[in-house]
């Protein structure tokens, strides 16, 4: 490897983890504001998107910047791919911490449902997988990567469960239906914030084994 080649991936690493810094408190900030009706909190993630934005589109830049002066190889090839995959879903992630924020200045306005939602053992599992992805990411430590893999399937259930509960609510409680379809929303976004973590642990597979693991079944739960 040259000696400016690994400067470039230096600095798109160091560029890389500086976005799923930003990404990672937009969605903690986003999750306390919900959980805490803190709307000064959402306003923050709000205003904040347009930086994250700023960085997705220079970290794109940088990436096809690298492959046209170097035409990289074998695993710095496949490094770039996944900075570029990566890339992309953290600043879907940043969407969707924005997307919950919204929900939040609306439903702290607005009186608490009175049901049995989960939603901080939700958020406490979302904002684990978010961290540890990022820390595969950066140590390219696959068996963590494959532990991520394996949470997906129990934020999944909470999803399900916030569904049924909210469903009931909407049914029994029509003045409710609002803040309910809100909530939900705000549910259906932690998911897709789950589900992009289990991408970005899919990409340090391929980065750092080769192996193509998206769309598969297996299990990664414990044998």
């Amino acid at each position: 490897m040259s000696k400016h080649l690994e400067m470039d991936l230096e600095k798109l690493k160091k560029e890389l983890l500086s976005l799923g810094s930003m990404v990672t408190e937009a969605v903690n900030k986003a999750t306390i504001a919900v959980v805490d009706r803190r709307p000064e909190l959402a306003d923050e993630v709000i205003k904040g998107d347009d930086l994250i934005n700023d960085k997705e589109v220079s970290i794109e830049g940088d990436c096809l910047k690298i492959l046209a002066l170097h035409q990289p190889v074998a695993a710095d090839l496949r490094f770039i791919i996944a900075a570029l995959k990566v890339n992309n879903d953290l600043e879907r992630m940043g969407d969707l911490a924005v997307n919950i924020a919204e929900r939040a200045v609306y439903l702290s306005r607005k009186e608490r449902i009175s049901a049995a939602l989960d939603f901080p053992h939700m958020v406490e599992g979302v904002k684990k997988m978010v961290r540890a992805s990022l820390d595969a990411l950066i140590n390219q430590d696959t068996k963590l990567a494959r532990e991520v893999l394996a949470m997906d399937d129990e934020i999944d259930e909470y999803n399900r469960d916030m569904f049924i509960s909210l469903q009931d609510v909407m049914k029994e409680k029509p003045e409710a239906i609002k803040r309910a379809v809100h909530l939900l929303s705000t549910s259906r976004h932690l998911e897709r914030i789950a589900d992009l973590s289990t991408n970005i642990a899919e990409e340090v597979v391929f980065m750092v084994d080769g192996e193509s693991i998206r769309h598969r079944t297996e299990d990664y739960g414990e044998n």
